[in-house]
C-alpha cells in the first residue's frame, strides 16, 4: 500500500492514514452531549425529572484523555443538572449548555486552551454540530449520528452515541498520540 492509502490497526478495525495523522495533533476534544455521551433518548419521570444513561467505558476514556495532556469540553444545545452533575464527575472543567450556536463556545475554547482548529477534534450526531465540525481538524460523528452529518466529517465510529462510540474516539486519540499504554497505567 501506499502512504497515502495505508492503514493502522485500532481496537475497532483499520484506521486511515489520514484519521490517524488527523489524531495525533489533537489538544482539545469536544463533545455534544446527547446521541454521544447517552444514546440520545430523554426520559421524563412522572414528576418531571429528566433522565439519562451514560455509558462508563466512555467516561474512563474521558478521564484517560484527560491525563494525558488532550483537553476535554462539551457544548450543548439542552440544560441539565444531569449533565452538569456528570461532566464534572469526569473532571470536564468547560461545560456549555443550552447553546444553539456552538461555534461561540468552540472560538472561545480554542483561544483558552491556545489551540488552532486543526488541534481540535468535535463529536456529534447531528445538524447542529456541522457548523463546528466543519472547521476543526478531525470531525467525528457517532455510528447511528444522522446521515447527512455522516457525509460531512472525518470519520464515524463504528459503535453508537451512548454505546461506546465516544471511548472509540479516545482510544483512536491515545493510540496515535502513543499515549494509550501510560493513560491506563500499563507498560508495553
Amino acid at each position: 500500500m501506499s502512504e497515502s492509502t495505508s492503514c493502522h490497526q485500532g481496537f475497532y478495525g483499520p484506521i486511515s492514514n489520514d484519521i490517524w495523522q488527523r489524531a495525533q495533533k489533537i489538544k482539545l476534544l469536544i463533545c455534544d452531549v446527547d446521541g454521544v455521551f447517552s444514546d440520545g433518548r430523554i426520559y421524563l419521570s412522572n414528576a418531571g425529572e429528566e433522565l439519562k444513561a451514560f455509558h462508563t467505558r466512555d467516561g474512563y476514556g474521558i478521564r484517560s484523555v484527560l491525563t494525558s495532556d488532550i483537553h476535554v469540553a462539551v457544548i450543548t444545545g439542552r440544560q441539565s443538572k444531569i449533565v452538569e452533575t456528570r461532566m464534572t464527575g469526569l473532571g470536564i472543567k468547560h461545560i456549555y449548555q443550552g447553546i444553539d450556536n456552538k461555534f461561540e463556545p468552540f472560538e472561545q475554547l480554542m483561544s483558552l486552551y491556545n489551540v488552532s482548529a486543526e488541534q481540535v477534534a468535535y463529536i456529534g450526531d447531528d445538524m447542529v454540530d456541522l457548523p463546528v465540525m466543519k472547521a476543526v481538524g478531525l470531525s467525528v460523528c457517532v455510528g447511528d449520528g444522522h446521515p447527512f452529518v455522516k457525509r460531512h466529517c472525518h470519520m464515524t465510529t463504528t459503535l453508537n452515541g451512548g454505546h461506546g462510540a465516544l471511548r472509540e474516539l479516545t482510544d483512536l486519540l491515545l493510540l496515535s498520540q502513543d499515549k494509550f499504554a501510560s493513560a491506563h497505567g500499563m507498560s508495553i
